[in-house]
């Protein structure tokens, strides 16, 4: 617990005091944030914002969950590095991306095939290693089969749980990067979903099998690796978030950049691959979710019939451009995302209780 406590308030400290050091950097250097000329209007005048802020974040929690270890004289576990790994590998995809962008001053950064490629790299390379360095029970930090609350089904074996993976890192990397479209919203709504994973990570390494000699019924315990290394690294992740809200809200002082969108999907899906929770994020992740799929139906309605649903995707914009001002949108998309995490965790604990 005490690892947690410590990781979570080193990350909201280090993001509070780092963050407008690096934001004065990246002025400094003229590192701004260029401006779609489809987007909003009202967007106009965010440009020259910095950007890239996701390496405030990235290295705050990499700080913060190192640092908890050697405070607490914990040990370092192979699913926390994973998911930092997956972190930071991310991150540096995004922040090759965004160094295009401000260098060529246009709206493209890497090429598509390039930044996939990246990606394919980073994340073959986290579900390759997740399958290795089984522990005493032989349990290795991800399963090869299919996962809500917990393990179901049969294994679908290594080739297609690499596939799965990649699936899960693209799809919550792009939907946190699509979600990063009005100040504060992503980093936010990312907040919620860390702190919900601090709570599993906690009762899973509460209700854990290896611990299930202690428990009052062992048949509902959790065969997850390190759950409670995953609690660190969530709570390390909600206080770097929490801290860089601060300059991130609305007026922004600086923007997280695909820097910190594909850093922040990529933790989000190793955590989610990590404590067996792969179906679950879908309902913790919902808001990511929904503005996902509003790019995809906005996208295959106007090929298939020429027209469009949404007045601009992502549909943050469709709101903006009914008229709702920025904050509100932004606002009322955190309510969607705390109910979200709200039926996310009713569900997590009520598959734990139909157990026992």
């Amino acid at each position: 617990m005490r690892q947690i406590l410590f990781a979570g308030a080193i990350g909201l400290f280090l993001t509070l005091v780092g963050t407008p050091l690096l934001i004065k950097l990246l002025a400094r250097k003229g590192y701004g944030q260029f401006i779609r000329d489809d987007g909003p209007r009202t967007h106009g005048s965010k440009k020259g914002t910095p950007t890239m802020g996701g390496i405030a974040f990235i290295l705050a929690t990499i700080i913060a969950y190192l640092l908890a270890k050697i405070i607490t004289g914990e040990d370092i576990r192979y699913s926390g590095v994973l998911v930092l790994f997956l972190m930071a590998g991310m991150g540096l995809v995004g922040f090759l991306d965004d160094y295009i962008k401000i260098v060529k001053q246009r709206s493209l950064g890497l090429r598509a095939k390039a930044k996939m490629a990246g990606q394919l790299i980073v994340g073959i390379a986290f579900a390759v290693l997740s399958l290795q360095f089984p522990n005493s029970m032989e349990y290795t930090p991800a399963s090869t089969r299919l996962s809500f609350v917990e393990d179901f089904g049969w294994s679908i074996g290594p080739v297609l749980f690499c596939v799965w993976a990649l699936f899960m890192i693209l799809a919550m990397s792009n939907g946190v990067n699509l979600t990063d479209g009005l100040d504060g919203l992503a980093t936010g709504a990312s907040v919620m979903v860390f702190g919900a994973y601090t709570f599993i990570g906690l009762w899973q390494f509460q209700e854990s099998c290896a611990n299930a000699d202690n428990l009052t019924n062992p048949s509902a315990c959790f065969e997850v690796r390190d759950p409670l290394d995953l609690a660190v690294v969530a709570a390390a992740l909600m206080g770097a978030c929490f801290g860089f809200l601060w300059w991130n809200t609305s007026p922004a002082k600086i923007f997280m950049g695909d820097t910190g969108s594909l850093a922040l999907g990529g933790a989000l899906a190793g955590l989610a691959i990590l404590s067996r929770t792969e179906f679950l994020l879908a309902i913790l992740g919902g808001l990511f979710v929904m503005i996902t799929m509003s790019v995809v139906i906005q996208v295959g309605s106007f090929k298939m019939t020429g027209k469009r649903v949404f007045r601009m995707a992502p549909l943050q914009h469709h709101f903006e451009l009914k008229g709702w001002s920025e904050v509100l949108v932004v606002v009322r998309f955190w309510i969607i995302q705390g109910m979200c995490v709200i039926v996310g965790l009713g569900l997590f604990y009520a598959g734990w209780a139909a157990k026992k």
